[in-house]
């Protein structure tokens, strides 16, 4: 029971972080933020969202970006969900890098 509602509501933030991260990313030409996956603890207070960023290269600085301004990105989700959520969750941000291991395994393979 725990696990589906912990589910919907990492279906939800997902859905409304990568909503929030397109419209910021809309003014910066060339790069683009997704979230790929996202976790809530069991007791809702934590969310982790996991990122994957194009291209890679600036990878980490815009994950830095982001976690210098997770108290705007909190403050905007909490606008979009208050009435679904009670708790805003605390976010925490990591780079999703699968894509690139799938990509340089697909360069391995090749040669």
């Amino acid at each position: 029971m725990q696990e589906t509602r912990q589910n919907k509501i990492a279906r939800l933030l997902q859905k409304e972080l990568s909503i929030i991260f397109q419209q910021q990313t809309r003014m910066m030409r060339g790069v683009m933020v997704s979230v790929t996956r996202v976790r809530v603890s069991p007791d809702l207070s934590i969310c982790t969202a996991y990122l994957s960023i194009f291209p890679s290269e600036k990878g980490e600085e815009i994950i830095n970006n982001i976690t210098a301004n997770e108290k705007a990105i909190r403050y905007e989700l909490g606008t979009k969900v208050r009435h679904q959520l009670r708790i805003i969750p605390e976010l925490r941000f990591f780079i999703d890098d699968s894509l690139d291991y799938i990509e340089r395994i697909d360069e391995l393979l090749k040669s």
